[in-house]
């Protein structure tokens, strides 16, 4: 069926009407380049001739094409009227696809059909609102006609609305890693990484595909409440999806057993259903664990290598790696705190301690912006303001005695939010015990404004996790 528009009277007039005002406003402004004005007055009327355009679009006027959007696998047809000069400046698909043609029948998916209303908004207006569950069909029509604008624009509100929790992390990745969109991948892994806890409790977790879980854990900056959590996380996956046996064996091997207590890997053995079924694959990893509670970290190293990630904790909530810290007002004053942690994941060592002392200020001066003397006669450089210095956050043992012996300590700083009881991490900050700090804390915060991303309620929510890491002292006989 050829159509060769709609147009009703007075159309053609509302459409080269819109050229005109842009033609007298591209006059004007080369008018004022030729005089060499020094000084010029701005004319906008860019309002005016959006406007203009969503009239274009709603009324069909001067209409030259029409686009009939099918849903698939159903008898449902929505019909807009557009615009072949528009719609190409945007799109070269098509601007191939409607050059010799006035009426086009689209094929879309359901959910693509149903916001295509949108789509072409933004097109004639470079606008649109977007919800949750339209931000996969607007990114997939962006990416299947080639607007790169709003293909970009959606990924931003995806990344967006993952750090601040809302965005459905699990379905999102795996439309990421079908489309080729990497950094979209990666912000969908860091965040499920950061709020596993949260994530596999929710429903979510029952749509983790293999590919993804096994992405997942043998990440050191998975953030749970301990090791026992992901254990009974994995083992509920595997019943909901029942995968295959080398599926399901490859995934319990990655269960750093060593961090889990005697006692509870003996409860483990003798109820869980997943080792009663994949026992012989992990037999050799609960014996090394067994092996590693009994004996003295020291002694233990003399024979197996304990730099592998077996023995590495995760981020975990648990007191005994950590506490949670929640600092009111925190551009105020300088803040400090205290806690303490397990010496280490080894039940050798579950009885000892370890204190730290906290420091939090929020304007700290780096060396190179504080006050410096210009003569000895104490005529002073003009001081550095408060405005210029940055978070600092410094963490250190209260003593430092031979209990740490073969031990040094990985410091993880978490920022974020409690929502629903649980925490909801946006940022993650990590220094060795080399450093007393992370020197990128909170480097672009803007803690003076109550509506920062970094504050909830107007306080700033950390959690201080210390990790633990064994080191082989006397290598291993091959």
């Amino acid at each position: 069926m050829l159509r060769l528009g709609c147009a009703k009277p007075g159309s053609w007039a509302s459409f080269w009407a819109v050229l005109t005002l842009v033609g007298l406003a591209t006059r004007a402004a080369q008018r004022a380049d030729v005089g060499g004005e020094s000084t010029g007055t701005s004319i906008n009327h860019s309002q005016t001739l959006l406007q203009r355009l969503q009239e274009l679009l709603r009324q069909g006027n001067a209409s030259d094409v029409v686009l009939r959007v099918q849903a698939a696998g159903t008898d449902e047809v929505r019909v807009f009227h557009t615009h072949r000069l528009l719609l190409g400046l945007h799109s070269e698909l098509f601007r191939e696809l409607l050059s010799n043609q006035s009426e086009v029948v689209l094929q879309e998916p359901r959910d693509c059909a149903a916001v295509f209303d949108k789509f072409i908004r933004y097109l004639y207006c470079g606008e649109l609102t977007v919800l949750l569950a339209q931000a996969i069909p607007l990114h997939r029509l962006a990416t299947k006609y080639g607007v790169a604008s709003l293909q970009r624009g959606v990924a931003d509100y995806m990344r967006a609305h993952l750090a601040g929790g809302a965005g459905p992390a699990v379905g999102w990745y795996h439309y990421a890693v079908s489309t080729g969109d990497e950094a979209l991948r990666q912000s969908c892994l860091q965040f499920l990484a950061w709020n596993l806890s949260a994530v596999a409790a929710s429903a979510e977790w029952g749509a983790v595909s293999p590919e993804l879980l096994a992405q997942l854990l043998p990440r050191s900056d998975l953030v749970l409440q301990d090791e026992l959590e992901l254990f009974h996380a994995l083992e509920a996956w595997l019943g909901r999806t029942r995968p295959a046996p080398a599926v399901a064996e490859r995934a319990l091997r990655a269960i750093r057993y060593p961090m889990i207590p005697p006692a509870q890997l003996f409860q483990l053995q003798a109820r869980s259903a997943a080792l009663a079924r994949h026992g012989p694959a992990v037999a050799d990893l609960l014996l090394q664990a067994y092996q590693f509670h009994a004996a003295s970290p020291l002694h233990f190293a003399k024979f197996f290598d304990v730099n592998g990630s077996a023995f590495l904790p995760r981020n975990y909530l648990a007191p005994a790696w950590g506490a949670p810290w929640v600092i009111s007002n925190p551009a105020r004053d300088d803040r400090s705190t205290s806690f303490q942690t397990q010496l280490g994941p080894s039940g050798h060592d579950a009885g000892r301690r370890v204190t730290w002392n906290v420091l939090f200020s929020p304007r700290w001066l780096p060396v190179s912006l504080r006050p410096v003397y210009a003569d000895a006669a104490g005529t002073a450089l003009p001081p550095a303001r408060p405005e210029d210095g940055r978070p600092r956050l410094v963490v250190t043992p209260a003593s430092s005695g031979g209990d740490a012996a073969g031990v040094s300590f990985q410091k993880t700083v978490l920022v974020g939010a409690r929502q629903h009881g649980r925490l909801l991490v946006r940022h993650a900050y990590s220094f060795h015990q080399s450093s007393e700090e992370a020197g990128d804390f909170l480097a672009h915060a803007d803690l003076q404004r109550r509506n920062s991303e970094y504050l909830v309620e107007n306080a700033l929510h950390l959690h201080l996790i210390v990790k633990p890491v064994y080191h082989t002292l006397i290598r291993t006989p091959k």
